[in-house]
């Protein structure tokens, strides 16, 4: 419940971070640091499609992969079945790209327009099992707020 009343917090501010702000790199930095900060995730970021891979873009947190190809690791499976995905143990997961060793669990949510997904919000948690129905409903809200530059 408490992660429920965070976000019902981050939300509105997200919004208001993001309403008359024209430039996309701006807002996607904003709704980055806004993320991270109200959870303290280990990692928190977007991976734009850019020439048949997720190139890295804004984030917070450690350095990170800069380039993952149609299908590979977490963000690749989200990208190639437009689906998000919650990841409860990554070591468990096959494929997994490990850009650090603290990183215990991952939600990736495609960010789609007509039906093309055309980036990912990618966070990693130091904590197995942080992932849930809560973040995947207000993530996916967030995301939504998001068009394609």
């Amino acid at each position: 419940m408490v992660k429920e009343k965070v976000y019902q917090s981050l939300i509105p501010q997200i919004k208001a971070l993001i309403q008359d702000e024209t430039d996309f790199i701006a807002n996607l930095g904003n709704i980055c640091a806004a993320i991270h900060f109200a959870f303290n995730f280990h990692w928190t970021g977007f991976y734009i499609v850019k020439n048949d891979e997720l190139v890295l873009g804004p984030f917070q947190g450690p350095v990170a992969c800069t380039r993952i190809g149609l299908g590979k690791g977490v963000c690749g499976k989200v990208w190639k079945q437009k689906k998000a995905l919650i990841v409860e143990d990554v070591n468990q997961f096959d494929g997994h790209i490990a850009c650090s060793p603290y990183s215990k669990s991952e939600i990736v949510i495609p960010l789609i327009n007509n039906d093309e997904v055309w980036g990912v919000l990618d966070i990693d948690s130091s904590h197995f099992k942080n992932f849930d129905s809560t973040d995947l409903h207000n993530l996916t809200i967030i995301c939504e707020l998001l068009k394609k530059p």
